[in-house]
């Protein structure tokens, strides 16, 4: 038995800013022996017409859908066993298993030897549906899925899973529900020592989930004197002596979902740990201090934004010096409890944005209270572009606490923001699927 995992791209074509999906690290090491597999990329490399293997295996996103089920049709028509995993076929099973053989709904680790046996024994079945949630303990990686593919010199890790928060328009949330794992911390370390990138990733969607755990592993990570990149929820940033703590573990930068400016919104998209600490010139101020850099998200479109939002935001990100910024016009992801109120409340654009042949990234999917959807459109995509002019983007180098406070600090900014230019200006505007 032959099986090629793919990683669909959202467009048909190479990304510059692809790291390599750990997903597929861990279902190399849990696959048997005895079975053959090959990994392909979408975002780093061109996936062949014809693939030699008996089953194909894709991880899909939301964006990545349409894109993943016309792959799914083509090597359908070429024999093939089709099966769909990940974030978007879990939200929507009834959907994919229109365009495939078979759907893993949830985590992939308790069932994928389960799907190998019954695949084997010619007893596949339409849908497989995590139970039982793995010990991150149990996870291991085995990155020889990734040789010869140019990725991001970044290293990843995952020390927890799921988020204490449950955000209106999250998604996260709505595949983990409220299981919070955490790996021990002794794994951890020794997986970082493995890890031949200089530069580290956690990605989880929160590594303050558990709070204490996540201090325990600072003091672990100050000998490794590794550096490093994190996610977190802007009520960590209130304690300076955790700050710098993080600082002397080797965090270099943080991302944090600001959101929004407005109270009003904050509260309708459930944010409650931002309105705790609205205060974001002491939280920024807090993080400088400390000498750690800020990648800040915001959303518009709920019901207090306007067509002036997105330039606010953007200017408040370019006075506070963040790293990079996102300006994202408000994504009803299938699953979460935004696109279900969305959709009761006749406010979406498209019913299934993912799918519609008049869908262009960066448009609006829904229809705003106070603007147009050519409001919320443009307004998003002037301030990406503003944002990411060269003008601000040498006024936002010049923070002398965290971004161009060594040469390190400076690589990593000037690196970050030409990827992003790139990115935004490519994706703007192009058709989900490319064909």
């Amino acid at each position: 038995m032959k099986i090629a995992f793919i990683r669909p791209s959202m467009f048909g074509h190479n990304s510059k800013d692809a790291m390599y999906p750990l997903v597929f690290a861990i279902t190399k090491a849990i696959t048997p022996k005895d079975v053959e597999i090959i990994f392909y990329d979408e975002r780093v490399e061109k996936i062949p017409e014809s693939i030699d293997a008996d089953i194909i295996a894709m991880t899909v996103e939301t964006f990545s859908a349409k894109r993943a089920y016309l792959l799914a049709k083509k090597y359908k028509e070429q024999g093939k066993i089709v099966l769909l995993g990940g974030f978007h076929p879990t939200a929507c099973p009834d959907e994919a298993i229109e365009y495939c053989d078979s759907v893993l709904i949830g985590e992939i680790e308790s069932i994928w030897k389960k799907i190998i046996n019954d695949i084997k024994n010619n007893a596949l079945k339409k849908f497989y549906k995590t139970e039982n949630l793995i010990e991150l303990s149990k996870i291991k990686y085995d990155y020889s899925a990734f040789k010869g593919k140019k990725y991001n010199n970044i290293g990843l890790i995952q020390f927890s899973r799921g988020c204490k928060y449950s955000c209106e328009f999250c998604s996260v949330h709505a595949f983990f529900k409220n299981s919070i794992r955490t790996k021990p911390i002794d794994i951890i370390i020794e997986e970082i020592k493995q890890i031949k990138e200089k530069f580290l990733f956690f990605i989880d969607d929160n590594l303050f989930s558990n709070e204490q755990e996540a201090i325990k592993l600072f003091e672990k990570l100050i000998p490794l004197k590794r550096k490093w990149a994190c996610q977190i929820s802007i009520d960590a940033a209130k304690n300076t002596a955790l700050l710098k703590l993080m600082k002397k573990a080797g965090c270099t930068l943080v991302l944090i979902g600001f959101e929004s400016l407005n109270n009003e919104n904050l509260k309708q998209m459930g944010k409650g740990a931002n309105l705790q600490n609205n205060d974001y010139k002491k939280i920024i101020n807090n993080i400088y201090n400390a000498g750690i850099m800020i990648y800040g998200t915001f959303v518009i479109g709920y019901d207090n934004d306007t067509k002036e939002t997105a330039s606010n935001l953007m200017n408040f990100a370019i006075e506070n010096k963040f790293v990079l910024a996102n300006f994202n016009p408000l994504m009803p992801m299938p699953g979460t409890k935004l696109y279900d109120r969305l959709k009761a409340e006749n406010m979406l654009v498209y019913d299934k944005w993912w799918l519609d042949d008049n869908y262009l990234y960066g448009n609006a999917m829904l229809t705003p209270k106070n603007m147009t959807t050519d409001d919320l459109m443009n307004s998003c995509k002037n301030a990406r572009y503003k944002f990411n002019s060269f003008k601000n983007i040498f006024i936002r180098l010049l923070n002398f606490k965290s971004n161009c406070r060594n040469l390190q600090n400076i690589s990593l900014f000037l690196l970050g923001n030409i990827v992003s230019k790139i990115e935004i200006h490519t994706k703007q505007g192009k058709k989900l699927g490319g064909e």
